[in-house]
């Protein structure tokens, strides 16, 4: 089996100072790929800045024969993003990998949230990918190249306590991921995410016995495959923990076409638009795709007796 390499490929890896990060730029370290470590050193809450976490896995890096660079700008920010992607070029001349990684921790029950909380948390999982990518996606168009893989959560697609303003960040992860993808497809850029399970500073508290099944390492090789030129999916989101790796795809079920549209038919027929028995459902690939989906239920006349399918 031929090796998967990225000689000569510039990956920028966000949040790199630890836990995921530090394993993905190791892993696509070993492989040859020159990586810009990107971490504020701050603490698990966004708190406090060091210059330390990223030198030592650019350390790492070097001293297995590696090319590495630091960064200690903030994802947080328009200018933070754009700085980073100067390092990257400054570095080694060129951007054909993004791995948005970052991220930080401020949890509390929704009714005890505040603002600062709300804002922290969206600044640096969302808006931070969207800072960091928006410069590196405009490079990769002028090269016709390029990859980014998002870190999303189950947190924000099947949803946890006490995390509304992470999973919402990472639910908008999975939207990012989906828009990226359809405009850089004629680009040759491919964008993806994962939705890991690993244990790490974020997680040490939650995992219990899974905690040792579920290194960040055994995260890193799909997102060295999304990362690839070799990567043959473009808006993909992957549950990815312990070596288990499996697609999270948004269906919509076949549904009804109400006969009356009103509330009193909502309530009567509401249980129709989950029913799952003949197993038909819709994998809606974009917008425009659930517009031509609607637009043809919309159209189907209805048969005597029976709600008309939304398929």
């Amino acid at each position: 089996m031929q090796e998967m390499r990225f000689d000569g490929r510039v990956v920028i890896i966000t949040g790199a100072g630890g836990g995921l990060g530090r394993s993905h730029a190791l892993e696509l370290a070993h492989r040859g790929a020159h990586i810009l470590v990107n971490d504020l050193g701050g603490a698990l809450d966004g708190r406090g800045a060091s210059t330390t976490a990223a030198q030592r896995v650019v350390d790492e890096i070097t001293d297995i024969g590696g090319a590495a660079a630091p960064n200690h700008d903030s994802v947080a920010t328009p200018d933070g993003g754009r700085a980073i992607v100067q390092a990257a070029i400054d570095a080694f001349g060129r951007v054909d990998v993004v791995i948005n990684n970052a991220g930080i921790l401020r949890d509390k029950a929704f009714h005890r949230m505040d603002s600062a909380m709300i804002d922290s948390v969206i600044d640096v999982h969302l808006k931070g990918a969207l800072y960091v990518s928006q410069p590196a996606f405009r490079l990769m168009r002028e090269q016709g190249y390029g990859r980014i893989v998002n870190t999303s959560s189950a947190s924000g697609l099947f949803g946890t306590f006490g995390q509304a303003n992470y999973g919402a960040a990472k639910a908008g992860l999975a939207g990012l991921t989906r828009v990226l993808a359809l405009e850089g497809a004629s680009h040759g850029i491919k964008v993806n995410a994962i939705a890991p399970i690993a244990s790490t500073r974020m997680t040490q508290d939650i995992l219990g016995e899974l905690a040792s099944l579920t290194s960040p390492e055994s995260v890193s090789p799909v997102v060295a495959y999304l990362a690839h030129e070799d990567c043959s999916v473009n808006g993909h989101l992957y549950s990815v923990a312990g070596g288990r790796i499996a697609r999270i795809v948004v269906a919509e079920l076949r549904g009804v076409v109400l006969p009356d549209n009103s509330p009193e038919a909502v309530r009567a027929h509401l249980s129709a638009t989950s029913q799952l028995d003949d197993g038909e459902y819709h994998y809606p690939v974009s917008l425009a795709d659930e517009i031509v989906l609607i637009a043809k239920a919309l159209s189907e006349p209805p048969r005597p007796g029976v709600l008309p399918s939304s398929r």
